[in-house]
């Protein structure tokens, strides 16, 4: 195979700018068919970006003999099912974050990848992009001498009734659709970030629960995590705050200093060392998932390793599920 033809479950908000477009244009690929269950939005989504087939079955593009590759970018209910039938079908995958609603979704897809032998990478694409790849190398190379914590805070205001009504947003509320509302839509991000940057985990533990009553999921989370490397990770996410106290920010301090930046906010990071700042910026993406279907892109053509594996994404699942569903760690 010397081209991969990506086809597209699901191509909705998501895939408009952040991930669809870049699919034509990183080397040795093609975007050549899209599905969704709505006629007239598949139809209008094919035109617009130039894609020569669309469905509104899933199991039809799948079975599409000229989609070499599959991306499932549907809300997270649905990922193991559409995985898991594109897997079967021999089509290797780039699965949207969160991997799955929960870890036991995930693990199943695991096996699933293990059993068929067919590649899957999943969409934890800031990876790829070259602010989170510059703070692993700061990491690596000792930027700010031996790393003792990491404090993350994203706070931000409580959604209006306008926007809690938005088809964009009010699914993500759902969490029998999204597995547990605006912290497992963002967090994941956030969580495989941690993972990429310091390894396994050790030990985690968390709390979440619903503090303004607004919608049925968790707006308060907060999550600890031990790696194996004893580095200590300390994360909390409020969705509730006023609207100065919004905040996104990860710091990630050293024997010598500390590197401070923002996942979601376009900032540049700032190395603190010898009390001096240092700030490196960063052109804007114009597709962020680019990148990241770069390096899948080669993957599923054997010239490169995976970016993201099944099990790094069940790694995520299993941080998330212990911060908001896994009881065992409360003592009163």
């Amino acid at each position: 195979m010397e081209k991969i033809q990506w086809g597209i479950i699901g191509c909705g908000d998501v895939t408009e700018v952040k991930s669809g477009p870049a699919f034509s244009k990183v080397p040795d690929a093609a975007l050549v068919a899209v599905m969704r269950r709505d006629v007239v939005k598949a139809k209008d989504y094919a035109r617009r970006h130039g894609v020569a087939k669309w469905y509104t079955d899933a199991q039809q593009l799948i079975n599409d003999p000229e989609v070499t590759a599959i991306y499932v970018a549907t809300p997270p209910n649905s990922h193991e099912a559409y995985a898991e039938a594109a897997l079967q079908a021999g089509k290797p995958v780039y699965l949207e974050k969160p991997m799955t609603t929960n870890a036991a979704a995930a693990e199943r897809i695991v096996k699933v990848v293990q059993d068929t032998g067919v590649k899957l990478s999943v969409a934890h694409y800031r990876r790829q992009q070259p602010l989170f790849k510059k703070v692993r190398e700061l990491l690596a190379a000792n930027a700010i001498g031996t790393i003792r914590f990491v404090s993350l805070q994203y706070c931000k205001p409580s959604l209006t009734e306008k926007e809690m009504e938005d088809p964009k947003i009010k699914w993500r509320l759902d969490t029998n659709i999204s597995g547990g509302g605006l912290f497992h839509d963002l967090a994941p991000h956030q969580l495989d970030l941690m993972i990429y940057f310091f390894g396994d985990v050790k030990i985690a533990y968390g709390m979440a629960y619903n503090q303004s009553g607004l919608y049925d999921a968790d707006d308060m989370v907060s999550g600890s995590i031990l790696f194996k490397n004893d580095i200590l990770f300390q994360g909390l996410w409020c969705f509730s705050v006023p609207p100065e106290e919004t905040k996104d920010q990860c710091e990630i301090i050293g024997s010598e200093g500390k590197i401070t930046f923002s996942v979601f906010n376009h900032n540049p990071i700032t190395i603190t060392k010898n009390g001096k700042t240092e700030s490196l910026n960063f052109d804007k993406l114009a597709h962020v998932q680019q990148p990241m279907i770069e390096k899948v892109t080669a993957y599923f053509l054997h010239k490169t390793s995976n970016p993201c594996t099944a099990a790094e994404g069940l790694e995520v699942m299993k941080l998330m599920d212990t911060f908001t569903v896994d009881k065992r760690n409360k003592i009163f």
